[in-house]
């Protein structure tokens, strides 16, 4: 099984939009580009909104066969560990091995001597890299420092995967690892040491998501430097490509980022890259359909407008308790977080431009954005009554999730 060159998560928490998501992929297609859809949902929301892994391949399934959709999809079992995988095994083609936990984790002297040995090419002498404008030097005590930091993620890793590849077999799911929970961005240096160790592992990754500056905050506007991350995204390019052919990875390795919805201004410099190297691309994920789903309720005005606003208040009463699971992703001042007998006000119009992700207009709340983010919680008690809701107002949400799907990320990005 070989992911697409371009593949874009699409999250979508109560499983409603997967016909307004693949209309935004088919829009695409008809502009020339492939991009694959790839649904997932997280165990946490899963546990939080009280529905099992399966619930999400069938919403797409169906939307795939209503759509007449023949392109590629897949289904990811989204950022899993070993106490988790189980549950996915039969319902996911894509597993992302969530190996966060054991960066920096204990890890055999031995174990290390025999990986530095094994790669001892890569350490100490200049080594040449196409496309890096200097040759790429890891002494020995930094390539030390580096197997004992990502060694032990990179095993809990390897065992991740067997466990799937018990069941799964060969060749039938797409295996990516996640590195980018760490306070630490990976350089080039150790990019290369941890896809050499993915490697020994025996882990057939066709995507890796390493750890970028800044901060990628969750359905947010990335907060960095924007020509700083373009040139460690065009460095780990030309890593990834070294080290497919050099340890024998799939030729089809590609760079992923995670929390990459709503970051317009790496856009830019992702679309000029990709171009330029003719490089592959998962985001994971685009387009925040959660927000889109209020949105479009809010727009609709009348009951529409009336729960949007309970889902505000009720998530601010609760905002501590809310945002404590997501207190590394998130930045909200809660001074600036309108008092919900403000919210109660509003006009459908003020409501969806203090939500909508657009900073130049004056209404647009940044902490308001994000804590509606992490309030779903709210909604899923709401239980049958916010499911009814969508489907009472389906048009203004659809209408709201394929055009922010499509038009802010699918045509930056790719276009």
């Amino acid at each position: 099984m070989k992911l697409g060159k371009y593949s874009i998560g699409c999250g979508d928490r109560f499983a409603q939009e997967a016909s307004a998501q693949l209309t935004a992929y088919k829009k695409i297609a008809a502009d020339g580009v492939k991009v694959v859809p790839v649904w997932n949902k997280s165990n946490r929301e899963h546990e939080i909104i009280g529905t099992e892994p399966p619930s999400v391949r069938d919403a797409a399934a169906k939307a795939v066969k209503t759509a007449g959709w023949t392109g590629e999809w897949h289904v990811d079992a989204d950022h899993i560990n070993l106490g988790t995988v189980d549950r996915y095994i039969d319902s996911s083609d894509f597993f992302t091995l969530d190996v966060a936990d054991g960066i920096g984790g204990s890890v055999n002297e031995a174990d290390i001597e025999i990986f530095l040995k094994k790669h001892i090419n890569l350490v100490g002498t200049p080594l040449s890299i196409k496309g890096l404008s200097d040759p790429l030097v890891i002494d020995s005590h930094k390539a030390k420092d580096i197997a004992r930091n990502y060694l032990p993620a990179v095993k809990d890793a390897g065992e991740i995967y067997r466990h799937i590849l018990k069941f799964k077999g060969v060749g039938n799911f797409i295996a990516e690892v996640s590195m980018d929970e760490t306070d630490t961005p990976q350089g080039p240096g150790e990019l290369l040491l941890i896809l050499a160790a993915i490697a020994d592992e025996g882990i057939p990754a066709q995507t890796i998501a390493p750890r970028f500056s800044g901060r990628f905050n969750k359905g947010v506007e990335y907060v960095g430097e924007p020509k700083v991350f373009a040139l460690e995204f065009e460095a780990d390019i030309m890593v990834l490509r070294y080290a497919a052919g050099a340890f024998g990875l799939p030729d089809n390795l590609k760079l992923s980022v995670h929390s990459g919805s709503d970051k317009f201004a790496i856009y830019p410099e992702i679309n000029r890259l990709l171009k330029k190297h003719g490089s592959g691309l998962h985001l994971k994920t685009a387009g925040t359909t959660w927000l889109e789903e209020i949105i479009g309720l809010a727009e609709a005005g009348g009951a529409g407008l009336e729960l949007a606003k309970t889902v505000y208040s009720e998530a601010y009463l609760q905002k501590e308790a809310l945002c404590k699971p997501y207190a590394e992703i998130i930045n909200i001042d809660y001074a600036k977080l309108p008092e919900p007998l403000v919210v109660a006000g509003w006009t459908s119009e003020e409501y969806v431009r203090a939500l909508r992700h657009d900073a130049s207009d004056e209404l647009y709340n940044i902490n308001l954005r994000q804590l509606i983010h992490v309030g779903y919680k709210v909604a899923a008690k709401m239980g049958p009554k916010y499911l009814e809701a969508l489907s009472e107002h389906q048009e203004s949400v659809a209408r709201n999730v394929t055009y922010n799907l499509y038009e802010r990320h699918l045509k930056p990005l790719f276009l």
